[in-house]
């Protein structure tokens, strides 16, 4: 029964591991192409043997076709997550000696990123990698059907086969879980944009963590990822000693803590206040910001991967699990007994 179930499921990367070396090196010993010593050769042969691994034929008969060039489609915006997404997953691609062919699309449009997406097949791509920030966006390409693989960066509430995401949930859920640990009676949050994916997600962290702690809730504040939006609210809002603040980005939380500042509430003695992102700059504002720190490095090795797996094997990709985040502690609203 154990042969038969590795047979079923065992991929190019498990005779990769097996064999200690690459999967390129794999697929030049599959497709009998030079430059593999007859040592190594003979490693992966017997890997391959011992995990009974067949490879897929559509994903073989795509070899002679290949271009080794990636398409990707990123936001027109200078957002710190989705362009740390987009320079890590270019770091990912070279190092599997991939190039990426980039575009920038306003992805609050479907209509313009199957603009983008049909521009990037004209230049015959081996897959699309789409870093989506719009709700409607994400829904449309699900929805694709195309001659190749699609893999989108993407948080949901449940896993799909094509995305791959941080789990912005759980980090959500850390942030206002410490919040209220730390004595902070209130937490508020400001969001980001509404239609979001990744903003969804850390409002639904928000609004299960308060239910499951049994505070006080109150509406979520909206802004638009930039320190002047955090600045703006919290210069806006009715804020009294001892809440909390959770935003969904370190930018905002950057104009939060300014406002904050010029209205005599201190930070974190009056409020504390958790940013999302863990940007560079986080450690550096006063007070320095405590935060949710995303993995963008591994974000972008596992797009990577996955968009290795559905072109060397279709068949066996399966639903990612979401990347975990870390709370960085610092400042703004340090632990309490």
């Amino acid at each position: 029964m154990a042969d038969d179930k590795a047979s079923r499921t065992a991929n190019i990367f498990d005779v990769a591991r097996l064999a200690g070396v690459s999967h390129q090196t794999v697929s030049r010993v599959l497709n009998d192409m030079p430059n593999v010593r007859p040592a190594t050769r003979a490693r992966v042969e017997q890997a391959i043997a011992q995990l009974r691994y067949s490879p897929s034929p559509a994903a073989r008969a795509l070899v002679t076709r290949r271009t080794r060039t990636i398409g990707l489609v990123t936001p027109g915006t200078v957002d710190y997550g989705p362009s740390s997404i987009a320079m890590n997953f270019n770091f990912a691609a070279r190092a599997a000696r991939y190039n990426v062919d980039a575009i920038s699309s306003a992805q609050t449009d479907v209509a313009e990123v199957r603009i983008a997406i049909d521009g990037l097949l004209k230049q015959r791509v081996d897959a699309i990698v789409l870093i989506v920030i719009d709700a409607e966006v994400l829904a449309a390409v699900q929805a694709l059907e195309l001659d190749v693989p699609v893999v989108a960066a993407a948080a949901t509430p449940r896993p799909h086969p094509r995305l791959v995401a941080i789990d912005q949930y759980r980090g959500a859920r850390a942030a206002v879980r410490h919040l209220l640990e730390s004595g902070y009676t209130t937490v508020r949050h400001i969001a980001g944009p509404a239609r979001n994916p990744d903003a969804i997600e850390r409002l639904r962290g928000w609004r299960e963590e308060i239910a499951s702690a049994r505070a006080q809730s109150t509406p979520p504040l909206h802004g638009d990822w930039t320190a002047a939006s955090g600045y703006r609210i919290a210069s806006e809002t009715d804020l009294a000693p001892g809440e909390g603040i959770f935003v969904a980005n370190d930018q905002m939380s950057i104009g939060v803590l300014s406002a904050l500042r010029e209205r005599g509430l201190r930070v974190p003695d009056d409020i504390g206040v958790v940013g999302f992102d863990d940007i560079p700059e986080a450690s550096f504002v006063y007070p320095s910001l405590t935060t949710v720190r995303q993995d963008f490095a591994a974000l972008g090795e596992i797009l990577m991967q996955k968009v290795l797996l559905m072109v060397e094997e279709p068949d066996t990709v399966s639903e990612s699990t979401p990347l975990p985040t870390r709370l960085v502690v610092r400042d703004s609203a340090p632990s309490r007994p």
